[in-house]
């Protein structure tokens, strides 16, 4: 089908601030899956999140009718209306959802209601409850909503009424790990997005946002890491990340695979801790002073580096990491202690 033409949805702006230091819970390699649709007969349920832009191929054709990148349902001839349970891979406070519609045009859903529950085991009618209110929806396009309930969340249940198409369904948060269970002597990746950790400030994220470096695995193509765009003045590019909890980092790995003619130049990374600050100048002035646990150092190509890192007085709950002058990285590795 490499010939067809196709399209792509472009990213939602306004969406930014509330959503610039959340992850997409949704994502599969956290685990997430949809494990049921009441009806999927035009698009696969599973395609509602897929990772990447939903794209709209004008001439593509299946079996079943108009091929269409994300959750479809038939038309309902009877009364009921259609929903699909989301199980997140990981258990997580949600602070907006986005149902996208993109190219869903005379066949999206007019209304939608979002459900959700935090149980072990696949949850019962008595375990529901509202989450997002049933809400009118806008086709071909995203429908932002802010959750103000703080609980944590381990299912979805997405309604549509009566019926129709989802692009994709994007659930913004952070991952509410369980620190009581990791032992004090345990060594483990404290930057991981499955523990918790997220991105919170940088000054550029052009090709790719600074929480990829967080992901599970090795990046599988260049897009899954954190990039810059080519710096034309003078200076460099940074961005601060938080941990999934303090702790105290010993070993650093660093990994610019798939960064060939665009890795960085040098890295260095510092760690420390955040106070109230919370806009972007205000947390790049406090991470500048922080002590360094590797001095600025060359990276090559396509390649992972290993560094030991210099010991601090008290434990970190965020680094800063500097790349000189710009480009990519595609993903960060800060093993150590919990505190």
């Amino acid at each position: 089908m490499s010939s067809e033409r196709f399209l792509t949805a472009r990213p939602l702006p306004e969406a930014e601030e509330l959503t610039r230091r959340a992850i997409d819970l949704a994502q599969p390699r956290l685990g997430t899956e949809v494990t049921f649709a009441t009806d999927d007969f035009f698009a696969d349920k599973s395609r509602m999140i897929d990772p990447a832009p939903p794209v709209f191929y004008p001439d593509r054709f299946d079996d079943h009718g108009k091929w269409m990148d994300g959750w479809e349902s038939r038309r309902k001839r009877t009364t009921g209306h259609d929903h699909a349970v989301i199980r997140l891979g990981q258990r997580g406070r949600i602070v907006a959802v986005d149902v996208d519609t993109s190219f869903f045009t005379g066949n999206y859903p007019p209304e939608a209601m979002i459900e959700a529950a935090d149980t072990a085991g696949e949850p019962g009618d008595a375990d529901w409850y509202a989450f997002v209110p049933r809400s009118a929806l806008n086709g071909d396009g995203h429908n932002l909503f802010a959750i103000e309930d703080d609980r944590p969340v381990r299912w979805l249940k997405l309604h549509i009424f009566p019926d129709g198409g989802v692009a994709r369904l994007r659930v913004y948060g952070t991952i509410e790990k369980d620190w009581g269970l990791v032992s004090p002597d345990e060594t483990v990746d404290l930057a991981a997005m499955e523990n918790g950790g997220t991105a919170v400030a940088w000054n550029d994220a052009h090709y790719g946002h600074p929480a990829n470096m967080l992901a599970p695995g090795r990046a599988p193509v260049m897009a899954d890491g954190w990039e810059t765009a080519r710096r034309r003045v003078p200076g460099n590019d940074w961005c601060v990340l938080k941990l999934g909890t303090a702790g105290r980092i010993e070993r650093i790995a660093i990994d610019t695979n798939h960064f060939k003619g665009n890795f960085p130049d040098r890295f260095s990374l510092r760690a420390g801790r955040l106070g109230d600050e919370t806009t972007l100048e205000a947390i790049d002035a406090a991470s500048r002073s922080w002590p360094a646990i590797v001095e600025e150092a060359k990276l090559k190509a396509h390649h992972v580096e290993k560094f030991t890192a210099a010991p601090l007085d008290r434990p970190a709950t965020h680094v800063r990491l500097d790349i000189f002058p710009d480009g990519g990285v595609s993903r960060l590795r800060l093993y150590g202690k919990k505190a």
